[in-house]
């Protein structure tokens, strides 16, 4: 079974949860694309014109994702994370599983991550380190459905679960969620694996 793969008791929760998390999201600031003759290579955001190299993702899928790139990379910068970067989150995505690629998330769902995203960085202060590699965030439904050991009922596809790699061992970096789960920063599941830990902030508390 994989970290994102727990078992619920039904889909309409995930649904439901969904449906009162999805508030929308208005813009952080003017984000624009640089023109350039490498195609969506970087992003600068507000007035400070902080570079986000995108150049090392697929162009093909970049290009995909159109616009809606642009503003939710806007959206992770807002959220002024210290440890995690915009350019993490948005690595996780651009996979591909066969034929299928994975997408960002709709942007309705774009405030369900914030609480996980949150709770990680806030590990990572923990830590006293930055995140390595986000593994996997947003799943789509087609996308998933191809996810070995991938279940119908995936918190990924709420937009809640992160899988994240750090330098530290997992069983480090889910003792430290745990605390704080345990201090009441957030419910939610955390699972630990021999390469990631599994954290997510679906309502209520699981361990595996």
């Amino acid at each position: 079974m994989s970290a994102q793969e727990i078992p619920t008791s039904s889909n309409s929760s995930i649904e439901s949860y969904s449906r009162r998390r999805a508030l929308g999201v208005i813009g952080m600031g003017g984000l624009s694309l640089a023109l350039s003759t490498t195609p969506a290579s970087a992003f600068w955001f507000g007035r400070k014109k902080a570079a986000l190299d995108l150049s090392s993702l697929p162009s093909d899928w970049v290009h995909r994702q159109g616009r809606n790139l642009e503003n939710y990379a806007d959206f992770l910068a807002g959220l002024r994370l210290k440890k995690v970067t915009p350019l993490q989150v948005i690595e996780a995505h651009a996979k591909r599983r066969g034929s299928v690629w994975n997408t960002l998330p709709p942007k309705s769902m774009w405030r369900n991550m914030a609480p996980t995203l949150k709770t990680l960085d806030r590990v990572a202060i923990e830590l006293d380190q930055p995140v390595k590699e986000i593994v996997s965030a947003y799943r789509s439904p087609a996308y998933n459905a191809r996810c070995a050991g991938a279940r119908r009922g995936s918190w990924h596809k709420a937009n809640v679960a992160l899988d994240v790699k750090f330098h530290s061992r997992p069983s480090s970096v889910a003792s430290v969620a745990r605390n704080l789960r345990s201090n009441g920063h957030f419910r939610g599941g955390i699972g630990r694996y021999y390469s990631f830990t599994h954290i997510d902030t679906r309502g209520q508390n699981v361990d595996w």
